[in-house]
C-alpha cells in the first residue's frame, strides 16, 4: 500500500468546496484545510504507483478550482491508533 500526501492550492475562497469534492474520491482517506502556502492537504492511499498517477492526473489536477498540487510520497512511518 502506498501513501502520499498532496498539498493543494485552490482558487481564493474555494477551500471548503474542494474539501467537499475530495470526499467523493475513495482513495483520499483524510483531507484538511490548512493555513500557509497551500490551502489543503490530502492523504491518498493506493495499491500501486500507477493508481496514484491516475488519481493525481485524472481526478485531482482536473478538479475545478484546484490551481496546483505538490505530491509527497511516504517512504516510511507509523500510524498511532487513538482511542476515544
Amino acid at each position: 500500500m502506498l501513501t502520499a500526501f498532496v498539498l493543494i492550492s485552490t482558487d481564493a475562497g474555494a477551500e471548503k468546496e474542494v474539501l467537499e469534492k475530495l470526499k467523493e474520491i475513495p482513495e483520499v482517506t483524510e483531507a484538511y484545510i490548512i493555513y500557509g502556502v497551500y490551502d489543503l492537504v490530502a492523504k491518498v492511499r493506493v495499491e500501486r504507483q500507477e493508481d496514484l498517477r491516475d488519481i493525481l492526473t485524472n481526478k485531482l489536477r482536473r478538479m475545478e478550482k484546484i490551481r496546483s498540487t505538490l505530491t509527497m510520497l511516504a517512504v516510511e512511518g507509523f500510524e498511532r491508533q487513538t482511542t476515544g
